[in-house]
């Protein structure tokens, strides 16, 4: 069993690249965390670009559980967030995060599994990463009752 997180792209920019780093390396040390960047589709029309990227963020998920991030989605707060990743890990069951890139994610992605909103605005997709990780790591000190969620 394992988490991963499928984005497209990498960080741009050191800053909010460390800190992504950081986030989801302090969130492996709870859960089996996988993290796997897409190659972004440039130069073509945002309908375009936004299939081709969920296609290959689709290919990314294999058999798992999809769960995208969306503004559309389920909004959890942090503790539910917490009881439902300890559910998964439970059960055994691999799951994957998926955030799309700066056009978003085909409603094809969206329909099959668990949609959830990390905000009720649309965020940049390097931020919604971020909030991800940290939302990640924050549910593994929950479930081990750590002081970091307060």
């Amino acid at each position: 069993m394992k988490f991963r997180v499928a984005c497209v792209g990498r960080p741009h920019g050191a800053p909010l690249a460390a800190l992504i780093a950081d986030y989801e390396q302090r969130a492996a040390r709870y859960w089996p965390l996988e993290v796997i960047e897409v190659r972004e589709a440039r130069g073509r029309e945002a309908d375009q670009v936004r299939r081709l990227e969920t296609e290959r963020l689709r290919d990314a998920c294999g058999s798992s559980l999809v769960v995208a991030c969306d503004a559309r989605g389920r909004a959890l707060e942090s503790v539910p967030f917490a009881t439902q990743m300890q559910g998964w890990r439970e059960a055994a069951r691999d799951v994957t995060f998926v955030v799309g890139g700066a056009h978003g994610l085909d409603r094809e992605l969206l329909a099959p599994g668990l949609t959830l909103q990390l905000a009720p605005w649309t965020l940049p997709h390097e931020l919604a990463r971020l909030i991800l990780a940290e939302q990640l790591y924050r549910a593994g000190t929950i479930v081990r009752r750590e002081p970091y969620h307060k």
